[in-house]
């Protein structure tokens, strides 16, 4: 289980000057969303809780998220593995898939638990995934086992996400 998020030890990164892709506008203003500390941290421990449930005999990398629908409810997920590895669901899917099937359509946070050294950010399938439900400003934090933890904004982490404006 994590240490508690200790709002002094959480980290941002300077957003990228680059245009985000996902409205045109640039990605500098993709900055975290302010969320309330304790909601950051009942994420994170939703986010441990749940990783205990991963099934992962294959790459032995457990992953568990939580995402904060606009509803104010939280959804969670872990990754399940198959042998045939292209069929594995990521834990950022799982919880978004759960927020979906609860009928939400906007995401106001996400936090993503690993086991890795550093705070693993979540792969691009998983990214994209969160812009389809949340804004560029949306808070992602990463935590890791030991209470190391990033946070940033999802368009800092997806800075040219593909968006039904494209289409």
């Amino acid at each position: 289980m994590p240490a508690r998020v200790d709002q002094r030890t959480v980290s941002r990164r300077k957003p990228p000057s680059a245009a985000n892709g996902r409205k045109g506008r640039p990605a500098a203003a993709a900055r975290p969303r302010q969320v309330a500390g304790e909601l950051l941290e009942d994420l994170a421990l939703q986010a441990a809780r749940i990783r205990e449930h991963a099934y992962a005999p294959y790459s032995r990398f457990k992953v568990g998220a939580a995402v904060l629908g606009a509803s104010g409810r939280v959804y969670t997920g872990c990754n399940v593995e198959n042998c045939s590895y292209g069929l594995a669901l990521c834990a950022e899917r799982g919880a978004v898939a759960a927020a979906v099937a609860a009928g939400e359509t906007s995401l106001l946070a996400a936090a993503v638990l690993t086991g890795s050294e550093e705070p693993s950010p979540p792969c691009g399938m998983c990214l994209q995934t969160l812009a389809e439900f949340g804004s560029p400003e949306m808070p992602v934090l990463l935590v890791n086992l030991r209470g190391v933890r990033r946070l940033l904004a999802l368009g800092e982490l997806m800075p040219h996400a593909f968006a039904r404006s494209f289409l």
